[in-house]
């Protein structure tokens, strides 16, 4: 139910769910998308389609889990006039289809049903490099689980290429939101962590298979102009494995390498048993 309809949080209140989703979830006995059948899932499609510099990005990041900064604050409660990207985010937060911390300043996508939503729209308004790095994710984690490194660098390789303006492509955080993008398809078996704290550092991303998975738990480190093989130096000299020390059964660790110059990028995938 959280990971469906949560997301949204108020100091004073806590945690605040999707009261109309949860009826639904619990009348129907199933968990899934109820608020494409509302009619602001029309006003998504359009504001999502306005051509601001910028917007389409921040969805694409957004869509991989990042946070995004944004200025709310230039706002003028308009729901016609619009002079930029953060314009058309901040009123996606009062319509709830964003979520905003105070505290960072990011705004997010807060949960399943919204991401749902917006590949939807995105699917419908025709965004095609998105949505085949999406088709493609189930592709991505059998060829990482299968340790096929030259599939999996090829794969994040047309990913990257596809769902990153030519701007912000030699962007770590650029690249971090394409892997999660790509990735996709993943969170039906995982959690992602991003920045994990583990051993003397933090994970860049782990993958932590929920209980009814039998997956193993993927660790996954990304490095640039250096190689595959000292990301997966670095997750071992690190200790990154101390932070499953209460999980029980194999672990892949997964390292990954940019190369800038000529934008490729290679893999290493090892078994690690706990």
């Amino acid at each position: 139910m959280r990971r469906w309809y949560d997301g949204y949080y108020f100091e004073r209140i806590g945690h605040v769910y999707s009261p109309n989703s949860v009826i639904e979830a619990a009348d129907s006995g199933e968990f899934g998308n109820y608020w494409s059948g509302t009619e602001t899932y029309e006003s998504l499609m359009t504001y999502i389609a306005m051509d601001f510099d910028g917007l389409r990005q921040l969805i694409v990041n957004m869509l991989g889990g990042q946070g995004c900064s944004i200025d709310v604050e230039s706002f003028q409660n308009d729901i016609t006039s619009f002079n930029s990207a953060d314009d058309v985010i901040t009123l996606l937060i009062h319509m709830g289809y964003m979520a905003y911390d105070s505290k960072t300043k990011k705004v997010f996508i807060p949960n399943d049903e919204v991401r749902s939503v917006f590949l939807r729209a995105i699917r419908n308004d025709g965004w095609e490099e998105v949505i085949k790095a999406v088709s493609a994710s189930e592709a991505l984690l059998k060829a990482t689980l299968a340790m096929d490194e030259n599939a999996v660098a090829q794969m994040i390789q047309d990913v990257h290429m596809q769902s990153s303006s030519s701007l912000i492509y030699n962007n770590e955080i650029s690249l971090s939101s394409v892997i999660a993008l790509a990735y996709y398809s993943a969170c039906r078996d995982y959690t992602l962590v991003r920045e994990l704290p583990a051993g003397k550092g933090f994970a860049d991303m782990v993958f932590l298979p929920k209980r009814t998975s039998l997956k193993p738990a993927l660790i996954l480190e990304l490095k640039w102009d250096k190689t595959a093989e000292g990301a997966i130096s670095q997750i071992k000299n690190k200790g990154y494995v101390s932070a499953l020390k209460e999980y029980k059964g194999n672990i892949l660790l997964v390292g990954i390498n940019y190369q800038k110059k000529n934008k490729t990028h290679t893999c290493r995938i090892e078994k690690f048993a706990m």
